[in-house]
């Protein structure tokens, strides 16, 4: 399989892949020559005799890859992959916006949690500083303590960032 780096028709689409295989189809499409990715965040893993931090997946079973759908059945033959995400059975385009708000989450943030849908109403905020300034959110009580939710439409998940309230506001 031989990808086209300068393709201009590309899209990011979300591909599901077996459960714990996210970074070895990174490594595999990687070795193609697609453009993927993987959002990774550390977490402190626990066991009875020690402690580690570890990279592990921001959305479990979930690797995002920069592709045309020419190569849509090519993909499906690497291990590891199930399927792509799909609504009604058109695979999901995912906004280069949203790759870009996810990246720079991951990039200024430690504790991010990422939700398959909202967990309670709350009220639209602004953040006005910071990595994010621009963008709308809402204000959320999750775990004993307030975040702010991004809602990254096109893949159906939300994300959850703790920030101090002198840089968000309401939003109107």
């Amino acid at each position: 399989m031989k990808v086209n780096t300068n393709d201009k028709s590309k899209q990011w689409y979300l591909l599901y892949t077996t459960p714990r295989a996210e970074k070895k189809v990174f490594i595999e499409l990687t070795k193609h020559g697609f453009e993927v990715f993987l959002p990774l965040q550390k977490k402190l893993r626990i066991w009875s005799d020690r402690k580690k931090w570890i990279d592990t997946p921001l959305f479990n079973s979930y690797i995002f890859v920069n592709t045309n759908l020419s190569f849509y059945y090519e993909l499906l033959n690497i291990t590891g992959i199930v399927k792509f995400v799909a609504l009604e059975k058109v695979p999901v385009v995912v906004r280069q916006s949203d790759i870009e708000l996810i990246q720079l989450m991951i990039a200024n943030y430690e504790e991010i949690e990422a939700t398959p849908k909202k967990l309670e109403s709350g009220s639209k905020v602004q953040i006005i500083a910071g990595p994010l300034r621009g963008q709308i959110g809402e204000l959320v009580e999750y775990k004993q303590k307030k975040s702010v939710m991004i809602d990254i439409q096109t893949i159906g998940y939300s994300l959850l960032v703790q920030l101090p309230d002198n840089i968000i506001r309401a939003f109107k």
